[in-house]
């Protein structure tokens, strides 16, 4: 008979875990479904912690058959905060600018070796990688340095890298180089605006869920330093469009149409140097993950996985 998946609300979730890497880095990750199922690794983006991979997202995922790992990144959560390496808004602006030799306190290959360290320390010999923006980046990386471990990719709203796609909206520069304020009230004001101005128009937030999520990433271990350090290790990273012509899993690039942060060419020039990959525009979609398109991720990830 043909295995019966369970309902995403059978599915088993493990309480939030520890992972001590080789580095230094504790990892705070928390796993979904069965162990003997094939896994999939979840990676977040620019100061996002693992809970905005929705708990039914997850579950939805691990439902199709498959043990679903999400994961603070360093900097972010309950994961290791960097605070010794203090950096501020004059490092970014001499990121932005290549000759002014803007550097970075690690780097994205720096956060896709944290994630190969957290598949080390579950026993995940090879696993299906979805990442989302800086996640994305990060995810590339592990498939060009660690192809054996990456079974199968999926970008999502990311880039290569190189500078002349998947460009951010000017208008939202003064947004991202702003300060929240010192309290969690202007924390939790000023991720609800970023929300809106980044968001999916044609699928707007419900305004108790934006600001459910933004208490509860202040809560865990929000840092402004350790989104400037995210920052940085993005503006600094490297072009990848050559290494990824060396990519050969199933891969899917998902892009939103309406997307300000990171412009629909950096998906399109991903799609083109992976070889064979799957590129998914979706129109009213911007930089976030609304419910609505749950079921177009789930199958996409589920889809390229079953191709490897």
């Amino acid at each position: 008979m043909p295995r019966q998946e369970p309902g995403p609300a059978a599915v088993a979730m493990s309480d939030e875990q520890f992972a001590s890497l080789p580095s230094g880095i504790d990892l705070c990750h928390q796993t979904f479904g069965d162990p003997g199922d094939p896994a999939v690794l979840l990676v977040m983006g620019l100061g996002g912690p693992m809970g905005w991979w929705d708990e039914e997202l997850c579950r939805m995922i691990a439902a199709r058959g498959h043990f679903v790992v999400r994961y603070d990144n360093r900097d972010t959560g309950r994961s290791t905060k960097l605070r010794q390496h203090r950096v501020g808004r004059t490092d970014l602006l001499r990121a932005l600018v290549p000759k002014l030799g803007g550097a970075a306190p690690y780097s994205i290959g720096d956060l896709a070796e944290d994630a190969i360290g957290l598949l080390d320390h579950l026993g995940i010999d090879r696993a299906h990688v979805t990442g989302v923006s800086m996640g994305g980046m990060i995810a590339q990386t592990m498939a060009i340095a660690h192809p054996a471990r990456v079974a199968s990719l999926v970008s999502i709203m990311s880039t290569t890298g190189r500078r002349t796609v998947g460009w951010q909206q000017p208008s939202l520069v003064p947004n991202l180089l702003g300060r929240s304020g010192p309290t969690r009230d202007d924390y939790i004001a000023a991720a609800i605006r970023s929300g809106e101005l980044i968001g999916s128009p044609g699928y707007p937030p419900d305004p108790g869920a934006a600001r459910r999520r933004a208490e509860v990433t202040y809560d865990r271990g929000w840092i402004a330093s350790g989104v400037l350090r995210h920052m940085l290790a993005v503006l600094t990273q490297p072009d990848r469009t050559a290494d990824l012509a060396r990519v050969t899993v199933p891969t899917t690039v998902i892009h939103g149409l309406a997307d300000k942060l990171v412009h629909r060419s950096g998906g399109a020039a991903t799609a083109r140097a992976v070889p064979g990959a799957e590129l998914i525009e979706v129109p009213q979609m911007g930089h976030d993950l609304p419910p609505a398109l749950w079921d177009t991720y789930v199958d996409a990830i589920v889809d390229t996985a079953a191709r490897a």
